[in-house]
C-alpha cells in the first residue's frame, strides 16, 4: 500500500497487523516501512520505588506554615486572579 493510501486508511492497517497480517507500506512502489505487532504492553508495578526515596515526615505536609513560608507561597503566583 502507497503512503497515500495508508494515510486514509490507518486505522485499518493497524487492526490488520493486530491480527498478525503482514503490512508494508511503500512510497513510490518501493517498500518502505512494515507494522507490525509489538506484543503486549508490560504491566507496571506500583511501588517499586519503596524504601528507594526516602519519605518526608508528616509534619512536613500537616505543619501550618511559617509566615515567611506562606508569604514565599503567596508571592510566587503570577497567574490570572
Amino acid at each position: 500500500m502507497n503512503v497515500q493510501d495508508a494515510k486514509t486508511q490507518l486505522s485499518r492497517l493497524l487492526a490488520a497487523a493486530e491480527r498478525g497480517e503482514e503490512v508494508i507500506i511503500a512510497r513510490g512502489g518501493k517498500p518502505i516501512v512494515r507494522l507490525e505487532l509489538l506484543g503486549e504492553p508490560r504491566k507496571r508495578e506500583l511501588g517499586f520505588l519503596a524504601g528507594l526515596i526516602p519519605t518526608p515526615p508528616d509534619s512536613a505536609f500537616f505543619e501550618p506554615m511559617t509566615e515567611e513560608d506562606l508569604a514565599d507561597w503567596e508571592g510566587a503566583y503570577e497567574g490570572p486572579v
